[in-house]
């Protein structure tokens, strides 16, 4: 802390007169100067004396001085003492320099080590900053300078060695307490940390292992380093590997080391290596030989003679490391080495009897570490089965067999060396997770094993009445606790794998143990009455309905065992409400699912399409091919058309009405239509023709051109029948006709002018397709043969423009009757203007008759004129049977009876005019009796 004080000093000031008539000075008190901490002593912390070190260069490297190596000695002990606490930044370059000078005279004069280790102690300590911008002024030369310690590795000294490892971990780790320096701040250990960074020192020290074959305590040493540097630095893993760390490093795996210190560190570099650096570039580099030697060693080691909690999670990681390279390297040698055989003896001991001899003696418990172990083993040979070299290995060895043993119920009591239930329940669900893939690899070990019957049993157990609190805790386990749901989940998705081989063997053995009747009774006990909002349940759902579809396609007797319990669950499932199907629980997945059962356990056989038609399932369909997304219409177009070989569909598609009473065949040309506009196939605003040539070609089969291709391949023009939906569309309407269809607009008989020619315009596309590959290969066809192509492309163009020409006749028609249309409407304005009209004559002359009597009589009498005129007898009056019937007196020209009721003012207007008159009397002289006149 820095004081101020004032101080009393004189300052002349002149002008002021004194008694005598004399001027005379005055002292005014200003302040002298501020006092410091260093003045008043109360700085904390060692005074640094700083020594003039290009002085002490100059001693080391003069041609006069060269030899006096006491003196230098004595000279560097002195620096040693002045700089105790920490070098300076802006000293470092002189600092490492004098470094570097000794260290190239080690070996000539031993007497230079003792001060190199020295200095290389100082600098373990963090460098000291004059100013808070040291720290971005003297960074670069700090970088370089923490680079010049690795590179002092070349010395050829195990203490000077040592002492650089140590320098280089504390540096890195530690902040010492008692670096306390007057005027100068140390850098922090996170600064530290960011410039071994930005150096090549993790680099340096990986190639330095290269020079310490035989220094084990070296190499301890260097490893502890890397260890550290590696821990949580991304940047320092890259540079390891830039040097093929990984790879020197597990060359030294089985090292001559007692302690075993060698190992442990080297497979935790790796570890961290793995974690925050390229997994793939670090498989690359253990894939070789000596790498994969170096692990099997070490793994054999720790399993035959590591009895600790340490030994068997060093073992377990060198598992790991194992399994990350066959996992991204599937050439790795594990062949090679023998290591392959080798795992699977160790994954199958258990479970399989072995005479081997490296299981004679080998006992696994039911500690954490070794069932990590057996999980491992079982996820190593699943990563190896990529190499397709491996499989007869795992054949031998018997894996699906040690594997299918833990396909079975988990209701037995564990005996003293078994797993634990809750260790039982997730080796069982890995177990069948690692069957997943490697099942369809080895058919036929699943045949021997009896697959088919284990699976159908732990589904009947999944589903029965026992009683079982499954624990869940495992990754395979997730949505299966308190219940057999994981269990389940898992055995139908290795059945799923079983049937997506389509091995014929494998589906009947399926079929002849009653796996369709059991599915089928699954989805009637199981999920009948649970709600479909849980994602494991709605899984399970997909693939029984999928294992389904895979049993029964393409054969008729397992269609009929499929029988209308089936059909049932299918109705059920296509009723889905589809606003489920976004909801990201699978619900889309369930009813593509549903939808492929119909297609392959349902159409084909007349026993169970009759049922699904009577079930209204052809409603369902193109129900949801109105409301689903587009993604679906493929499938449900496909299946559709397929149940229109039943006759018995087309009058069903035919009768089917959406919304706004829309038709089947209105959707389908929408369909059509929506296609087009996919593809950008060439129309106007109406949907006519453009293009007569090309009357079905789309904009990406236009930008790709004619290509000449081999006969094997595909054309553009058949590729398009592939991708879209438009031959399907076409297929259908062959089906259900193309005239007399109920619901179609003009837009539609448009759309289905062009629907009906689709096969004429493709076969002529594929002809013109053929027509441009000639050309473009320079190949003439014989005259005969080129007047017939000629033809051809004249007749296609012909019938296009023939197309065109009705999609003409068809708007112009519309055009015309929507003119007609507009024209009955206008009549219809007028008519009802015309009522009104006359509506309005009709009350002024009934005006004019209330309000003139003389026109009242004259309309009486024209009233009694019609009525005389309208009689066929004209002198009725005179017979004796004449009664009249007008009553005398009255002038009216309406027929009248007893009581007139005659439009009034208004009630509300009588009573303000009133004003309290009884409006009932009101009322009542509004009747007029019979005799009154008007």
């Amino acid at each position: 802390m820095a004081a101020m004080q004032t101080q009393t000093q004189p300052v002349p000031v002149t002008g002021l007169p004194s008694r005598d008539g004399i001027s005379e000075t005055k002292k005014i008190p200003l302040v002298g100067h501020i006092i410091t901490d260093d003045d008043l002593g109360i700085l904390q912390g060692t005074v640094l004396k700083p020594v003039n070190l290009n002085r002490v260069i100059k001693l080391l490297t003069d041609q006069h001085s060269a030899m006096l190596y006491d003196r230098h000695c004595n000279v560097l002990k002195k620096l040693v003492r002045r700089y105790e606490k920490g070098f300076l930044m802006k000293e470092l370059v002189q600092v490492f320099k004098l470094l570097n000078i000794c260290a190239d005279r080690v070996e000539e004069q031993p007497l230079y080590e003792q001060p190199i280790i020295e200095l290389l102690m100082i600098c373990s300590l963090p460098f000291l900053k004059e100013k808070s911008s040291d720290e971005m002024v003297y960074e670069q030369i700090v970088v370089e300078s923490v680079s010049q310690l690795g590179y002092l590795m070349r010395v050829p000294s195990s203490d000077v060695r040592k002492q650089i490892c140590k320098t280089l971990y504390c540096f890195y780790t530690e902040a010492p307490q008692n670096q306390i320096v007057q005027k100068h701040k140390a850098m922090t250990v996170a600064y530290n940390q960011m410039i071994v960074e930005n150096s090549d020192i993790s680099e340096t020290l990986v190639k330095s292992l290269a020079l310490l074959d035989s220094d084990l305590d070296v190499k301890q040493e260097v490893l502890k380093v890397l260890q550290r540097f590696s821990k949580n630095s991304p940047k320092n893993c890259d540079q390891m590997l830039r040097a093929d760390g990984a790879k020197h490093i597990c060359y030294r795996f089985m090292d001559p080391d007692p302690s075993g210190e060698v190992l442990f560190r080297s497979v935790d570099i790796i570890w961290n290596l793995m974690e925050h650096g390229d997994t793939a570039q670090i498989a690359q580099q253990l894939n070789n030989l000596t790498c994969i030697s170096q692990i099997r060693d070490a793994f054999l080691f720790e399993l035959g003679q590591g009895f600790s909690h340490y030994d068997r999670q060093l073992r377990n990681d060198l598992l790991v490391i194992a399994t990350l390279i066959a996992a991204k390297c599937p050439g790795t040698p594990f062949i090679e080495t023998g290591f392959s055989k080798q795992l699977v003896v160790f994954a199958t001991f258990q479970e399989v009897k072995s005479h081997n001899v490296l299981v004679k003696h080998l006992k696994l418990s039911t500690n954490h570490e070794d069932f990590e172990m057996k999980k491992l083993l079982f996820s190593l040979l699943v990563a190896l089965s990529n190499d397709s070299s491996v499989i007869p290995i795992l054949s031998e060895g018997h894996l699906l067999l040690a594997l299918f043993s833990y396909v079975r119920a988990n209701d037995e009591t564990p005996g003293v060396r078994e797993w634990t239930h809750a260790q039982f329940e997730e080796i069982q669900l890995h177990a069948m997770s690692c069957l997943c893939t490697l099942c369809p690899l080895m058919m036929e070990d699943y045949m021997t094993c009896q697959g088919s019957t284990r699976l159908l049993l732990l589904l009947e157990w999944c589903v029965g009445p026992d009683d079982f609190k499954g624990h869940g805790n495992s990754f395979h386990g997730s949505g299966g606790r308190g219940s057999k749901k994981a269990q389940m989940r898992h055995c139908l998705r290795l059945m799923r794998r079983i049937v997506s081989t389509d091995d014929s063997v494998a589906l009947q053995d399926l079929a002849d143990q009653g796996a369709i009747n059991q599915l089928i009774g699954i989805l009637t006990t199981a999920f009948g009455e649970k709600r479909m909002d849980d994602g494991v349940d709605i899984e399970m759902q997909s693939d029984i309905l999928f294992i389904l579809s895979s049993l029964c396609d393409g054969d008729m007797h397992r269609k009929e065992l499929f029988g209308n319990q089936g059909v049932d669950i299918v109705v059920q499932y296509l009723q889905m409400d589809t606003k489920l199907l976004n909801s990201g629980l699978g619900h889309h997945r369930l009813l593509l699912a549903a939808i492929d059962c119909a297609w392959c356990a349902i159409v084909g056989c007349y026993m169970t399409e009759d049922y699904f038609l009577e079930r209204e399932g052809v409603f369902l369909l193109i129900d949801l091919l109105e409301v689903c997304p587009k993604n679906m219409h493929n499938l449900i177009v496909g299946c559709l058309l397929d149940l229109c070989e039943n006759t018995k569909t087309v009058n069903h598609v035919l009768t089917w009405q959406g919304k706004d009473n829309s038709t089947a065949a209105h959707l389908f040309c929408e369909i059509w239509r929506n296609e087009e506009r996919e593809i950008g196939a060439r129309r106007d605003e109406l949907g006519s023709i453009i293009d007569a040539r090309h009357p079905l070609m789309g904009r990406m089969q236009e930008e790709l051109g004619v290509i000449s291709l081999p006969a094997k391949y595909k054309s553009q023009a058949i590729v398009d029948v592939l991708e879209n939906m438009r031959a399907k569309i076409y297929s259908i309407f062959c089906k259900i006709g193309f005239a007399e269809l109920p619901g179609l607009d003009v837009a539609d008989h448009v759309t289905l002018t062009m629907i009906e020619k689709y096969l004429d315009f493709k076969i002529g596309e594929v002809w013109t397709e053929t027509i441009n590959e000639l050309e473009m290969e320079h190949i003439r066809p014989v005259s005969p043969d080129l007047e017939a192509l000629e033809a051809i492309s004249r007749a296609v163009e012909e019938r296009a423009q023939i197309v065109g020409g009705t999609q003409i006749e068809l708007l112009e028609a519309q055009r015309n009757q929507d003119i007609l249309d507009e024209q009955e409407f206008y009549a219809e304005i007028r008519e009802n203007h015309r009522q009104k009209e006359k509506a309005l004559i009709d009350f002024t002359d009934f005006v004019t008759r209330t309000s003139n009597f003389i026109i009242l009589k004259a309309a009486k009498n024209r009233q009694e004129i019609a009525i005389d005129a309208s009689r066929i007898q004209t002198k009725y009056r005179d017979k004796q049977n004449f009664h009249n019937t007008d009553i005398p007196g009255l002038h009216t020209t309406v027929f009248s009876g007893k009581n007139v009721d005659i439009d009034s003012t208004p009630h509300k207007l009588i009573t303000q005019l009133l004003d309290g008159t009884n409006v009932e009397q009101v009322q009542r002289k509004c009747i007029i009796p019979k005799h009154l006149t008007m």
